[in-house]
């Protein structure tokens, strides 16, 4: 009797599950850093995330990262852009309206992975 021989499975890369979920926000829609961590399972995670939208540039594909905001909508991720008014050009460029570094109408535009994809 042949042994079968079991592989480990290939280890989860939390920047690059970060990275496929930031693809999956629609346009005009924005998320959080807490509940993109909370999604994948990382409830105090929130700054690994930011960790990761800050590494998005490196990613295979590209991340749209602008869409990731703070809990109170704030732009807190937007001096990691190209210039520092990068993260806001690119959210007015798909209709989301920003004020003094703060998405307006931030719970309306609000995408949460947990119910958007369920």
């Amino acid at each position: 009797m042949k042994p079968t021989t079991q592989t480990a499975p290939e280890p989860r890369n939390f920047f690059q599950d970060v990275h496929e979920v930031v693809r999956l926000i629609p346009p005009g829609r924005v998320t959080t850093y807490g509940t993109i961590a909370h999604y994948l399972g990382a409830r105090h995670g929130a700054r690994t995330v930011g960790y990761a939208m800050m590494a998005a540039h490196t990613a295979e594909h590209h991340v749209p990262a602008h869409r990731v905001v703070n809990r109170l909508g704030h732009l807190t991720g937007r001096l990691h852009f190209a210039t520092p008014f990068a993260m806001q050009e690119a959210l007015e460029a798909e209709g989301v309206r920003v004020e003094e570094d703060r998405v307006v109408e931030f719970a309306k535009l609000f995408w949460d992975p947990q119910v958007e994809l369920a």
